[in-house]
């Protein structure tokens, strides 16, 4: 995975005026003494839902970290490689299908960190990949001239050579029902796309691959001289991901891997990317500060007013299903963060996971909620 230095550590740049909207979920003033000293992480797919089923128990397993009134008491957020839609609708998705109240702050997902390099792009041309809404989350993020993958492919008569073959048909995002206003028409003949995010897992690989092939190889306008590569960046590396199907199903990594794997046969330079997801440490960076704003939303502390770096843990809890992406990230980023593998998901071993060992391996979510209470006294 290449990680470049232009994303490291603007944790810090975090202002906590992002944390006001949440705030009044927590309006009661609670005991400093009673600031708990561990937060905890949790990966959706294969630990909290299949699809859209909850398993392992983990609507009681969650709501056991809120007080009687609603208002939360342990300090928690959902860390998913997964995406593609805002994380305000993403919130509203799980707070349905759980039972429970979650805000958008307690949800990172893989593309979460682009909201980061918006200053890079904020007025450039940039094409959004994947499933899902990829150019209304790139716009949420503040990029300003976003198209998605099916209107920009449109734009080009005979960019796939297939499409006359394909029995579906994708509804543009710039149909009636769309805002004009949030994606409007730019002239892509002349003005070169500046850089290609893939948001979420993509629908149509053949395509995406060809035209970004045709972006990537001709500087950002396909069919033109060949150019300098745009920079590309990947919401996550995840090579599977446990989904409904019983068995699992590639991901967005799977995907990575046969875009360069092509580029670099038609391209005389190799494929230069940007990866962010599991295992990168630096979101689990930024999950700690976000757990640490929480406990000051809770308590209505000023401790984070210079960024959020004010409350320590003595004990961050990363439960995951995935040891290569949920283990390794964790092992990665080193202390506080303690793991623990479900068997829900990707790992179903009876012994602990031997490339990446967990702190625990146990069966449920619900179980690693159990245990994480009893052992913080919680």
């Amino acid at each position: 995975m290449r990680f470049r230095s232009v994303f490291r550590a603007s944790l810090a740049n975090i202002k906590t005026t992002r944390s006001r909207c949440f705030r009044h979920s927590y309006s009661q003033l609670q005991p400093q003494s009673n600031r708990p000293s561990f937060g905890i992480a949790f990966d959706i797919d294969g630990v909290i839902l299949r699809g859209r089923t909850p398993i392992g128990g983990s609507p009681q397993a969650l709501r056991r970290l809120y007080r009687d009134d609603g208002t939360l008491k342990i300090p928690f957020l959902f860390l998913t490689n997964g995406g593609g839609v805002p994380e305000s609708k993403r919130a509203s998705e799980l707070s349905e299908l759980l039972g429970i109240q979650i805000s958008r702050r307690q949800v990172l997902q893989g593309h979460s960190p682009f909201k980061e390099v918006v200053n890079g792009y904020e007025n450039e041309l940039i094409v959004a990949v994947g499933k899902g809404e990829p150019a209304a989350v790139m716009s949420e993020y503040g990029f300003k001239k976003v198209l998605s993958m099916d209107e920009y492919a449109s734009c080009f008569k005979d960019i796939d050579p297939l499409s006359h073959y394909k029995t579906w048909r994708i509804k543009q995002t710039y149909d009636e029902n769309s805002s004009k206003e949030l994606l409007p028409r730019y002239d892509v003949y002349s003005d070169r796309v500046k850089a290609a995010f893939v948001v979420s897992d993509p629908i149509d690989w053949g395509r995406d691959i060809q035209v970004l092939c045709d972006i990537l190889r001709f500087g950002g306008l396909p069919g033109r001289d060949k150019g300098h590569q745009p920079p590309i960046y990947f919401a996550s590396d995840d090579l599977e991901y446990q989904a409904a199907f019983p068995t699992e199903r590639l991901g967005m990594g799977a995907f990575r891997i046969a875009l360069e794997g092509i580029f670099n046969s038609v391209s005389s330079s190799p494929l230069k990317y940007t990866s962010f997801g599991k295992p990168n440490p630096f979101v689990f960076k930024n999950a700690e500060v976000i757990l640490t704003q929480l406990v000051s939303d809770i308590f209505h502390s000023q401790d984070n007013m210079d960024g959020g770096t004010g409350h320590e843990f003595s004990t961050l809890y990363m439960i995951g299903d995935n040891p290569k992406v949920d283990i390794n990230g964790a092992m990665k980023a080193g202390r506080p963060w303690f793991s623990i593998l479900t068997r829900t998901g990707v790992f179903r071993g009876k012994d602990n996971d031997t490339q990446f060992p967990a702190d625990l391996v146990i069966d449920t979510v619900e179980e690693a909620v159990d245990y994480i209470l009893k052992r913080e006294r919680a």
